[in-house]
């Protein structure tokens, strides 16, 4: 897609390509096309091509790199965190314009191996003229919109949450890095200015029989966090503990109801920060020597 001169075309663009894709991913893997990672959109084209589940490309001038945007979306081994599916609008999102009718966010969900992603983006203040047959501005100064999270925004949940889930999540904010609880039914509010995006992975919650909970986030500076979870297997080996092969590496993030006893990663103690507030848990994984390696993180409650 050519961009226009202005920024608003960077927003219908987005809203397009996920509309697009109601139809178009049903029969084929969309192509959400590339962006200049160097520019002041290329954070709110990057959030949206980790939850498009297409491809990642980028056109860039020789030289013209924002590389930190870059980390979000490809590990050192030149890979990516891509998601199971082509990214929708959420069901809440279908008949509604989040790019002219002044009031609804547009979300984008999609699905990982053990989790689903959510992004949210402020798309209004231009839309497609049919007259014309191009891109028009409507509003200069589109105003902050607030908007809500919930579990049932990632539509196939319930496919990879396991057969004892209760509807619990967490929900983990890449721009913020908060982590909230969410009981089932519950919601979260989310506001965004114009041309603001945020991206939140959200994690059906593990009921052990030791009466604590977990849930794995993934690589939390990551746009799609979830996307490193491959493998999940609570008390598999015995009460308490849950086994978790990871895909990449950097800041690695999890909810646990109660301060672990012990992590380990490939069978090595590893050492972890947690904050009773939220009861997140964070610590190191370290650039693997082998490309596409899983880690075997072992954590136990």
């Amino acid at each position: 897609m050519i961009f226009g001169p202005e920024i608003q075309h960077h927003t219908i663009h987005i809203a397009s390509v996920a509309y697009n894709t109601i139809f178009l991913g049903e029969f084929m893997q969309p192509d959400w096309d590339m962006f200049h990672s160097l520019h002041e959109m290329a954070e709110y084209h990057g959030a949206a091509r980790a939850v498009g589940g297409c491809a990642i490309y980028v056109s860039d001038k020789p030289g013209q790199h924002d590389f930190n945007l870059l980390k979000k979306l490809v590990l050192p081994d030149g890979s990516i965190l891509r998601a199971k599916l082509p990214g929708r609008p959420t069901r809440d999102c279908l008949f509604s314009d989040p790019a002219r009718d002044g009031k609804d966010l547009l979300k984008i969900w999609n699905l990982n191996d053990h989790n689903g992603v959510v992004g949210v983006f402020n798309c209004q203040g231009a839309g497609w003229c049919k007259v014309g047959k191009r891109n028009l501005i409507h509003d200069e100064q589109p105003g902050t919109i607030t908007g809500i999270i919930r579990a049932k925004d990632v539509d196939y949940l319930p496919r990879v949450a396991g057969d004892r889930w209760n509807g619990d999540v967490v929900v983990y904010s890449h721009l913020h890095g908060e982590l909230v609880y969410l009981a089932k039914n519950t919601s979260l509010p989310i506001t965004l200015k114009a041309r603001e995006y945020e991206v939140f992975t959200v994690v059906p919650v593990e009921q052990l029989s030791n009466k604590t909970a977990f849930a794995p986030i993934g690589l939390t500076k990551m746009f799609n966090s979830g996307g490193a979870i491959k493998e999940l297997n609570a008390e598999a080996e015995k009460p308490g503990t849950v086994n978790v092969k990871v895909r990449g590496c950097g800041v690695f993030g999890a909810y646990s109801s109660v301060r672990p006893k012990r992590i380990q990663v490939d069978a090595k103690e590893a050492e972890f920060e947690y904050d009773e507030a939220s009861g997140l848990i964070t610590f190191a994984l370290q650039i693997p020597e082998k490309e596409m390696y899983l880690w075997n993180v072992t954590v136990e409650l």
